[in-house]
């Protein structure tokens, strides 16, 4: 049995031993790596040295070599840009994980000139009163789908999350059971009510949902009517669904404003390109909508933000909530959303914005580009072959709907942990290049990389084979 004093001793004499937080700031290879100032670097050291102190109780012995290289590894991870650009090649063009999609060159442009510079943000340039902070955007959403005014916050469920507590604290809400689902990261429409202080009253069921149904529940506590757009998921079957025009009369009859989460935030009509039908902004104010909700970051194809747009009187209703200045948009989102809606009112949406860029983008181009792609990549270990592919919208957009795609397949004979090794390589190169495992292969789905990457994902690939193991 080791008696407490020998231990306190031996450890008291093992951080004794351990580098001085000097020696190691003034190590050559140290001071060589480290573009940080000296207290920033101090601070770095400290901490190594007290994750190793930690080791040392719990049994380690001192080494100065592995601290060394432990500080030397910390500057490294520090200097690492971590959100770096990379290659989308897994066939799913709103890719959470990976950012959703790029917005456009304007967009970008836009946003960064706002970053870089001072903006009449909440002045008016001819008055130099305060004020205009939404005027651009909702002109210009005004002119895009018709609606009177329009909000911009951080996020759609941010959107949600107002919308309700504005419009419906402390009172009951009526939405169909079959809408009070779960959306990513465990938002679920129950719990953003309960947040927002409004009161849940399901109606209908899970798959069969009437217009009676909403009108039987309206009571005199009742604030407002809400329909959520199933943007994740289909139910299938005996299935019966209210649409939003049907129940817009049914909320004017009941002089109650009609809420609707929109959700992907999309303007063009998804069927005209040949996926699945999705109520647009323009529809939803059409069909009698007071109030819309919608992402800008999903099919709209702008920087991450949530629209609130429809009737004036609500929408400035909800921008004077307490809630709104927690939840608002910043001048790059503004410059973006801005920048997003021009390509719409101009017609070049599928030009000029990367999600309908790749939804667009034609089969045979696809497999012309993954011929030539191929060409250049070395084929002594892996073999690089033109695969048909389906390629999903993703990003809670358009669920099951799929398009056909081709995609570049790497494979080989004893493929097994020697894929994962390829995967890992091709997702740390410059830039990091991620697609998918299936079926025993690579796949690199090309709609979703845009024709302007082709070479610098042919260089990756060629590099990265070439130097990948036999």
């Amino acid at each position: 049995m080791t008696h407490p004093e020998k231990s306190d001793d031996a450890h008291r004499s093992a951080f004794r031993a351990l580098p001085s937080v000097a020696a190691l700031a003034s190590d050559p290879e140290v001071m060589d790596a480290s573009s940080l100032s000296p207290a920033s670097l101090t601070t770095m050291i400290r901490a190594v040295l007290d994750d190793h102190r930690t080791a040392i109780v719990a049994g380690a012995r001192p080494d100065a070599g592995a601290i060394r290289a432990a500080v030397l590894a910390a500057l490294r991870a520090t200097e690492s840009v971590r959100l770096r650009p990379v290659i989308n090649a897994t066939g799913v063009i709103v890719h959470t994980n990976l950012g959703r999609a790029p917005v456009s060159e304007e967009t970008a442009a836009a946003m960064a000139a706002a970053a870089g510079a001072s903006v009449p943000l909440e002045t008016e340039p001819e008055s130099n009163r305060r004020g205009g902070r939404m005027d651009e955007i909702s002109g210009l959403m005004r002119l895009l789908v018709g609606a009177e005014a329009t909000l911009v916050v951080n996020n759609n469920a941010a959107a949600v999350l107002l919308t309700l507590a504005a419009v419906a604290e402390g009172r009951g809400v009526v939405l169909s059971r079959g809408e009070a689902v779960e959306i990513g990261g465990g938002f679920r429409v129950p719990d953003v009510m309960r947040q927002s202080g409004a009161r849940l009253v399901e109606v209908g069921t899970t798959n069969r949902t009437y217009a009676a149904d909403y009108e039987r529940a309206v009571a005199p506590d009742t604030a407002a009517l809400l329909k959520i757009h199933p943007s994740n998921f289909k139910v299938t079957g005996f299935v019966h669904d209210t649409g939003l025009a049907e129940l817009a009369d049914v909320a004017q009859r009941a002089h109650l404003p009609l809420l609707f989460d929109q959700g992907s935030g999309t303007v063009l009509d998804p069927r005209d390109y040949g996926l699945g039908g999705e109520t647009t902004l323009g529809q939803s104010v059409r069909d009698g909508a007071t109030i819309t909700m919608a992402s800008g970051d999903k099919l709209l194809g702008g920087p991450q933000a949530g629209l609130i747009l429809g009737d004036r009187t609500w929408v400035e209703t909800i921008a004077r909530h307490p809630l709104a200045r927690a939840v608002r948009a910043d001048k790059t989102c503004l410059a973006g959303v801005a920048a997003t809606l021009r390509h719409y009112v101009r017609g070049e949406a599928e030009r000029r914005l990367p999600v309908w860029r790749m939804i667009t983008l034609s089969f045979n181009d696809l497999r012309a580009r993954a011929d030539r792609i191929i060409m250049g990549v070395p084929g002594e270990v892996w073999t690089a072959a033109t695969v048909s592919t389906k390629a999903t919208v993703g990003g809670g957009s358009l669920p099951g709907e799929t398009l056909d795609s081709v995609g570049i397949s790497l494979s080989r004979a004893d493929s097994g942990a020697a894929l994962d090794d390829l995967a890992r390589r091709l997702r740390l190169s410059r830039p990091g290049v991620f697609g998918r495992i299936e079926d025993g292969r690579l796949v690199l789905d090309l709609r979703t990389v845009l024709p302007e990457d082709d070479e610098r994902l042919e260089r990756v690939l060629a590099e990265t084979l070439a130097t990948a193991p036999a």
